[in-house]
Parts: structure tokens; sequence; C-alpha cells
């Protein structure tokens, strides 16, 4: 099985209406169909964007008022993964739940408009603190067309537990929206998704924000690169990078994914790092 793939580097800037926010989208979906792919991946948080928004004084809207969008939100990924038939992780939205705690949910829109969710499981100190949000309690993978994947949120990736459970359940691919605001965050993540790649011979797809929302508090710096990332053996690049983009640029990249190399270097790669895990010695985290 073989599939194309392409993430967005996401350009924040302030905007004053649903309606930028839609075209925006749908310039990167479009750009993206344009090469022939099949899934498109947005970073994370991306839709704090409509934060900038503002109120009647022009002040940045709270994160609370974050989930007002999502009926909205749900309606334009949908009706873009339908024209354009393509699956598209459209990044992280922040959900409302019970007793007013909030969540950042990654959203997976299927060509024939099935929502699949997955929330973060593992937050940092803004999003508990500042945001007021609580973790996910659940790992799921997803069936596609194009094999079975699974939606790990930046800070996620750097738990191993969490990605070798992902496998485990049958993912070849995880999709990583990511969104830091400097290089020691950026890189934290980056390092992370290579060393999962390499622990589970899986596909790596992530990308980042990039640009400035100067209404928006904890939004007003990002440093982004979208990566789509490789284990390191002989039928691959040997640095694991099928495609990077350039730093802080407004763009997106582009790569193939062929999932039967995956089958061969578990089976009989240089080494054989999911097949040879010590479950006698350590939890098998399936």
């Amino acid at each position: 099985m073989k599939f194309r793939t392409a993430a967005v580097q996401y350009e924040l800037a302030d905007i004053s209406s649903f309606e930028q926010f839609a075209e925006q989208v749908t310039h990167y979906v479009r750009n993206a169909s344009e090469y022939g792919v099949q899934f498109v991946l947005f970073p994370e948080f991306f839709t704090t964007q409509l934060l900038s928004i503002g109120d009647e004084t022009g002040k940045a809207l709270p994160i609370e008022r974050l989930p007002d969008f999502t009926t909205d939100y749900i309606q334009l990924f949908r009706s873009l993964a339908a024209e354009y038939d393509v699956y598209i992780i459209g990044g992280t939205h922040v959900l409302e739940i019970a007793d007013g705690k909030l969540r950042n949910a990654a959203h997976l829109f299927h060509p024939d408009g099935k929502v699949d969710v997955q929330h973060k499981i593992h937050l940092t100190p803004v999003e508990v603190g500042d945001w007021n949000m609580s973790p996910g309690d659940g790992l799921e993978v997803f069936k596609t067309a194009y094999g079975t994947i699974a939606m790990l949120t930046c800070y996620d990736i750097e738990f191993p537990e969490i990605v070798r459970m992902a496998r485990a359940k049958g993912a070849d691919v995880i999709f990583c929206p990511s969104c830091t605001d400097d290089r020691h965050g950026f890189y934290r993540v980056r390092y992370c998704c290579h060393a999962r790649a390499v622990e589970n011979q899986v596909y790596i797809v992530t990308t980042g924000t990039v640009g400035s929302l100067r209404k928006v508090d904890f939004m007003r710096s990002n440093f982004g690169q979208a990566a789509i990332i490789s284990p390191n053996d002989i039928p691959f690049p040997p640095a694991g990078i099928l495609s990077e983009g350039i730093i802080n640029d407004d763009m997106l990249v582009v790569a193939d994914l062929d999932l039967a190399l995956l089958e061969e270097v578990r089976a009989k790669g240089s080494v054989t790092t999911w097949r040879d895990r010590r479950t006698d010695l350590y939890p098998d985290w399936s």
C-alpha cells in the first residue's frame, strides 16, 4: 500500500472573521490536492487564530470561547475532505466537555463525512494551569482506505509508551500535530518523532504552527517545521527524513509513504526493533 501525504506549516496571523480562516484553510487543502495527496495534516492549536477575531472592543477572545466555533470548524473540514476526496487531520481544536472543562482534540475528517476524534493525552503546564484543560483518557487508532493511523499531539510524542500502544493496535503512521513557541520545544518534539519512528518502525508525519497571533496569549511566538519521518534503515533516506519544510516559512511538504517497506524492515531490516522488544523484561504496552 502506497499513499501520498502533505503536512502544512500553517502561518498564524490575526484575522477579523471566520471567513478569513476558511479561506486560508481552503488554500492549503487546494494546494495539497494539486500534488495528488490522500492525507493532509494541519498543526496543533491552529484554530486559536479564531480568537484573534476579538470581541466588540477588539480584545482577543479567551480560550473558553474557542468551542463556540466547533460547528463551523467541523462543517468546513468535512466539506473540504469531501470536495477534494482526501483525509484531513484538522490539527487540533479545543472542545468543551462536562463541567466547563476543555479538551485539546485532534480530528480526522474522512472523505465520506465521518469524523474521528482523539483527545490529547499528555498536557503541558500551560494547557492545565492557564487554559483549564483536562487530558484524554484513552488511545484509539483509526481505519482508513490506506491503512491504520493514530493521532498523537505534540507532547504525546515525547512518551514512548503511548506510541508503542498505537503500534500494538496496528498503526503504521502516526500523525503528530504540534505547536511550539521556541527552538527548545520544537526540537524536543522533532527528536522524539525520530526516536518513535526508530523504536516502532513506523512513519511519523508532523507539523507545527508558524507566524504570530499578536492578540492571543501564549500564541504570540511560534517556531515550526513540517517533516515526514521514516525509520532509519536501508530502504529509507539515511537521516530518516522523507521531506521537511523550511523552518518558520508558510508552506507545505509532501512525500509518499510505502507501507510495504515498513513490513520489510520489521521482518528483515538491519535491526528489527519492533520484533526484538524484550517483553520478558519490561511490559508490553499493547
